[in-house]
């Protein structure tokens, strides 16, 4: 991506606030201030917490253009750190007797419903808390007709739908694979459970104990007010993410004021029955000793063990949140643009690891392509027994979904060549000697992968 020049002189204007920055050392702070001088992030809103000290640091605007200087009450969303304020919930109910990890998810859905099993297993509320109950991240039929809000109109039919027709490729509880579709299912099922909603839960039991007034997934007027802007890897501004049915994946909005009283409340000592919660979900709950991997509720572990962490993401925005185990140091990292902010908080929490700017995407030129053209590519192409890439189109649009996963858009650089703007990877469709379409490839990472057409 070229840096418009007038958006540059913008940039590297922008303002600085901040209130203590004794303990964020000066080589974060030069990164945190490159990545938005130089296009990467519009906004940087960063807290360093040890004990009942909090240096903010917060640099750039909630918009490229016309946006406010950010500060430490800045709203963004927070994607899958969402997760984790789920598994809190669900060890509340465990312990309180309400739910144990064991339970199957069959005892809390509705008993009309056929639910995955494999090798005479079931799937159990640790299953979807570790993500290892063999879902695939994403449903095979979550189809957005609006992808700049893609979880908006996937309803519980739908969810309900997924889960009686599929079968499991993968045994349950030996595999970890990150489930934005069982996170939300879990969600679902502590709503079935106690009869109220994702967001009721949340603030009665987490953000309203803690004082998190601008915390929430609805936004109220005032976190309007206060909005950072998504933006995606253009800097384009993007719209928010309104995610419904599987709310417990990734639907909260915050602040990184807010955000340090819930890691504040995680690193405590205190006795209350939100504390006792926050340490069950801390616990390890998963290990995988031939990858050396392990995770909590939710939570995950790096730096041998030392940091508990989670990161999140949506359509413009990436969040980080973690601490130090068994100390009262934690960070929280949040931007309103898609560049990872993961390696400032990490470096933050003593991780041995360099800062070093992201590389600039820079993508193809998109060419017109004829709508007959682009009909001719429609179908299903097999690249592994279980795993296939569904090309679909809407009106000029073309889409690709890999099994398992959500549908991203494909852009045309040549008439049968296509490139991805989400992840680093294109697509070629290939022509026999009749001149129809029976073959792609798919290019990525240095691999080109054939798939014949099938469907």
């Amino acid at each position: 991506m070229k840096l418009n020049p007038t958006l540059f002189i913008l940039l590297f204007f922008v303002q600085l606030s901040f209130t203590q920055t004794l303990d964020i050392s000066k080589d974060v702070k030069d990164h945190v201030k490159a990545r938005v001088d130089e296009g990467f992030n519009p906004s940087i809103s960063l807290a360093y917490i040890d004990g009942d000290e909090v240096s903010y640091f917060n640099y750039g605007k909630t918009e490229i253009e016309n946006g406010k200087q950010v500060n430490e009450n800045t709203v963004y969303e927070i994607g899958s750190i969402s997760k984790v304020f789920t598994t809190i919930l669900l060890a509340d109910e465990v312990l309180k007797g309400n739910m144990k990890l064991t339970d199957p998810i069959s005892n809390y859905l509705p008993k009309t419903l056929t639910v995955p099993q494999r090798n005479g297993k079931v799937i159990t509320l640790k299953d979807l808390a570790t993500h290892t109950s063999g879902l695939p991240r994403m449903p095979d039929n979550f189809s957005p007709a609006d992808y700049s809000n893609p979880f908006e109109d996937y309803t519980v039919k739908q969810l309900y739908e997924f889960l009686s027709t599929y079968n499991l490729t993968r045994d349950i509880g030996v595999m970890y694979e990150y489930s934005n579709l069982g996170m939300g299912l879990l969600g679902h099922l502590l709503e079935l459970h106690t009869g109220e909603t994702y967001e009721d839960l949340v603030i009665s039991r987490i953000t309203k104990p803690l004082g998190m007034t601008s915390t929430g997934i609805v936004f109220t007027d005032a976190m309007k007010e206060k909005l950072a802007l998504g933006h995606n890897d253009q800097l384009e501004v993007v719209s928010n993410w309104d995610i419904h049915t599987l709310s417990g994946a990734g639907a909260i909005r915050s602040t990184a004021s807010d955000m340090v009283k819930f890691i504040k409340a995680n690193i405590s000592t205190t006795n209350t029955a939100l504390n006792k919660a926050m340490k069950l979900s801390q616990q390890v709950a998963f290990s995988d000793e031939s990858k050396n991997f392990k995770i909590a509720l939710a939570w995950h572990f790096a730096n041998n063990n030392t940091i508990i962490w989670h990161n999140g993401g949506t359509g413009g925005y990436r969040a980080f949140a973690g601490f130090l185990n068994n100390t009262n140091k934690g960070v929280v990292v949040l931007t309103n643009s898609v560049s990872s902010v993961d390696a400032i908080g990490l470096k933050l929490l003593d991780a041995p690891l360099n800062l070093e700017l992201p590389k600039k995407t820079e993508f193809p030129d998109v060419v017109e392509v004829s709508i007959d053209t682009l009909e001719n590519y429609i179908g299903v192409y097999q690249l592994a027994p279980e795993f296939a890439l569904t090309i679909t189109r809407t009106e000029n649009q073309l889409f690709a979904q890999a099994t398992g996963q959500s549908k991203f858009e494909i852009f045309p650089s040549a008439e049968n060549e296509f490139f991805l703007r989400a992840v680093k990877a294109s697509v070629t469709f290939n022509k026999n000697e009749e001149g129809k379409v029976n073959s792609l490839t798919l290019h990525q990472a240095g691999q080109h992968m054939p798939a014949p057409k099938t469907e």
